[in-house]
This record gives structure tokens, C-alpha cells and sequence, in this order.
């Protein structure tokens, strides 16, 4: 096929061209923006979180008015549940992940340092936390109960006491100390004093997207016992999620039965927290789809119509090529050929106007930048529509007896 007759007869076409040009362009540009966004939206809510989702629940409470004896109180509660059958474990703590609220804490490696190493979010729990929460430790050691600290005494004012050792994720301890053994290190965040790595754990989510992706596991756990009144987080891991309905009926009755004067704000399985957590996530993905489909949808229709009126406005032409010699194959090629042309044209301009869109988004709303391998997935996908769009008009063209085209004009 030669592509000399084909460039000719699109110099001559200009303003047809050039709509297909433009057409194809703008549904690249968009289409390979819309691809990267449902990725990247994805890629979120598939997010390794650390924890054992399936088997944990989660009972929030509050109390009404003050309460001088919450911690004696946070300990009945916690032998209360770990007492319920089918109940692993339970732990309190200040915060729980798949939540909007988080602590946090700038963490140093140096006391005289004026700007951070990175901020991490604090959770705090006893030596039974990792255990309900199903943290995998990948280096180091639990809690032991010497090292557990009480809030009250970390609270009071002017207190020294402070946590000397702590947990944190992997993605922190390679941030803070890249290659090196984290076991044994030091940095500062909580008081004067350095506190002393003493465990590693594989993964551990942040409660909320504070710092953005990249830091979305800077994560530690300080050795603090606290009281329901913080946070009034109650986690309990059950040994079968079949029981998990089971468990929090029971758990609410023994809250109730230990003391009459608290709320009970939420029960939920981390399931139900986590699909409610990424909730805008998952709509906007749908909504990227449909945005692709219509798109995709018109696109391919306007190259239809466009086709169709190409072809007719050249039925001369093609009845004389087929009064040459030229076979239905030839014509159907040349169609097609021409419209691989203009869509690879389209798709330059396209390819362009997704980085200025990226460049776009990245400066208002914070985006990453569009990888490249979202290009070659956009060009694939525009090039086979064109394909199949301009099949029937070619079909049809070649389809024209020669006598019927050159009288028809």
C-alpha cells in the first residue's frame, strides 16, 4: 500500500482530517488521565493495611462526665472480653487505621536538630497489641511488661516519665536508617530522652492519608497503657469472623454489666471501616470508567460519521480505482490505512495534552506524575477503535460495483 494517494487525498480533505485528528487527540489525552486516575485509585484501596481486617472488630466508647477510675475500668473491660467465647484477643488504644483523625509526631535522629527526618503517626498499646491486631514482627521483639507505661503518669503535667522504646513499621525504619539493622537505634519524638527501637513490623497503615501516599506506613507503636477515656478505641480479635456478630453482642452486654455510665458510639467489623474508608474511591473509579466508556462510545461514533461521509463524498474515486484493477481487499486497506494515519497523528497531539492534563492535576489536586506505560495502553486502545470503526464504511465503499460509483456522480 502506497502512502503517497493516501497523503494527497488528505491534503485535499483538510477540515474531515483534521476533526479526526482532533477527536482522536482529546479522547487520548482524556482517556489515558482517566486510565492512570483508576489505577491509582486501585492501588490505594488494595493497600497491604498490616492487621488481620477479617478477624477484628471495633467498639468505640465515651463516657459520661469524667471518670477517676477509667484505667481500672479499660482493664475490667479488657478481661471482660477476652473472657467472651471465640474472642482471641483485645486491646485499647488511642487510634485505630481507616479512620479521618490520626496522632502524630515529627520523628529526629539527633535532640539538636531543627527540622524532622520524617512524621509518623503513634499508636499506643500494651504488650497485647500486636497480637490483636495480627502484626507480623519482622525483626526485633514484642513488648515486654516492663516496658508499658501508664497514661496518667505520661499525662500529668510537667511529667518526665516517657516511653523508652518503641515499634515501628519497616517503611519508617528504612526511611530513617536505609540498609542498616533498625534494632538497637535511636531517634527522638516523645520527650528528651531518645527513645530505643526493639521491633520491626512488616506493615502498618496510618489511620487517614496525612503526609500522602509515600508516607503512608511512617508508622510506630509506643508502649503506653491507656485508658478508654483515650480515644475509647476497643479492637478484639475473634477466632472465626462468622463470630463476629456473636462477639459484639456479648462485648456490649459485659460494657454495660462493668458500667452504665458510658455510650457506645460504634461497633463495626475493619471490613465495614475499610470499604467505608475508600468509599469516594471506589466512586470515582466507576465514574473514571463511565467517563472512558462514553467517551470512547462518542469517539468511535464520530469516526463512523465521518468515515461514512469520506466515503461518499469519494465514491467517484473509489469507482474508478475499482474500474483500474483495484480489488474490494485494496479499497478495504486503503480505508483503513488512512484512518491508522490520521488516529497516529491523533494520538501524538493526544499523547502531549496528557502531560499538560497531568501537569494540570499534579499543580491543583496533588497527583502523581502520569507514568509512561499509561501511553502506549491509550495509543493500543484508540488505535484499534479507529480500526473498527472505519471497517464498515470501507466495507461498504469496497462493496461498490464500479459501474454503480462512476455513475452515481
Amino acid at each position: 500500500m502506497e502512502i503517497r494517494p493516501i497523503l494527497s487525498t488528505l491534503r485535499r480533505h483538510k477540515t474531515a482530517a483534521a476533526l479526526i485528528v482532533l477527536e482522536i487527540a482529546l479522547s487520548c489525552a482524556i482517556i489515558c488521565n482517566a486510565l492512570f486516575l483508576i489505577g491509582d485509585r486501585m492501588t490505594q484501596m488494595q493497600r497491604v493495611s498490616g492487621i488481620d481486617e477479617q478477624n477484628i472488630v471495633r467498639m468505640q466508647i465515651t463516657g459520661i462526665g469524667t471518670d477517676d477510675n477509667a484505667a481500672s475500668l479499660t482493664q475490667t473491660d479488657l478481661a471482660s472480653l477476652r473472657a467472651i467465647p471465640g474472642v482471641r484477643n483485645a486491646s485499647v488504644t488511642n487510634q485505630v487505621l481507616f479512620n479521618n483523625s490520626s496522632w502524630n509526631s515529627s520523628v529526629n535522629l539527633t535532640k539538636e536538630q531543627t527540622h524532622q527526618n520524617l512524621n509518623s503517626t503513634i499508636y499506643m498499646g500494651d504488650v497485647s497489641f500486636l497480637d490483636t491486631l495480627g502484626l507480623k514482627l519482622v525483626a526485633g521483639r514484642n513488648f515486654s511488661p516492663d516496658d508499658i507505661v501508664e497514661w496518667d503518669e505520661v499525662n500529668k503535667p510537667n511529667s518526665k516519665v516517657q516511653p523508652h522504646v518503641a515499634i515501628l513499621s519497616k517503611s519508617t525504619t528504612d526511611k530513617l536508617w536505609p540498609g542498616e539493622n533498625p534494632i538497637g537505634k535511636q531517634f527522638y519524638s516523645w520527650g528528651d530522652d531518645p527513645t530505643r527501637v526493639v521491633g520491626v513490623v512488616e506493615h502498618l497503615m496510618r489511620p487517614n492519608r496525612n503526609g500522602g501516599p509515600g508516607e503512608l506506613e511512617y508508622s510506630m507503636i509506643l508502649p503506653i497503657r491507656v485508658p478508654f477515656t483515650v480515644g475509647g478505641n476497643y479492637l478484639i480479635r475473634v477466632t472465626d469472623p462468622s463470630r463476629r456478630a456473636e462477639v459484639i453482642a456479648a462485648a456490649e452486654k459485659a460494657f454495660n454489666h462493668n458500667a452504665s455510665n458510658r455510650i457506645l458510639l460504634e461497633k463495626a467489623t475493619v471490613e465495614d471501616m475499610r470499604r467505608d474508608y475508600f468509599r469516594d474511591d471506589r466512586s470515582m473509579a466507576w465514574l473514571m470508567v463511565s467517563v472512558c466508556v462514553a467517551l470512547l462510545i462518542v469517539t468511535a461514533l464520530g469516526i463512523v460519521g465521518l468515515a461514512s461521509f469520506w466515503v461518499q463524498q469519494r465514491t467517484r474515486q473509489i469507482g474508478v480505482r475499482r474500474a483500474l484493477g483495484a480489488t474490494k481487499g485494496q479499497i478495504l486497506r486503503y480505508f483503513q490505512t488512512e484512518n491508522f494515519l490520521l488516529a497516529t497523528l491523533g494520538i501524538v497531539v493526544g499523547m502531549i495534552l496528557a502531560f499538560g492534563i497531568n501537569q494540570l492535576l499534579m499543580e491543583r489536586y496533588e497527583l502523581p506524575r502520569l507514568p509512561l506505560l499509561y501511553l502506549p495502553i491509550g495509543a493500543v486502545v484508540l488505535w484499534m477503535l479507529g480500526q473498527v470503526s472505519v471497517f464498515g464504511p470501507a466495507r461498504r465503499a469496497a462493496a461498490v460495483p464500479p459501474a454503480v460509483a462512476t455513475r452515481s456522480v
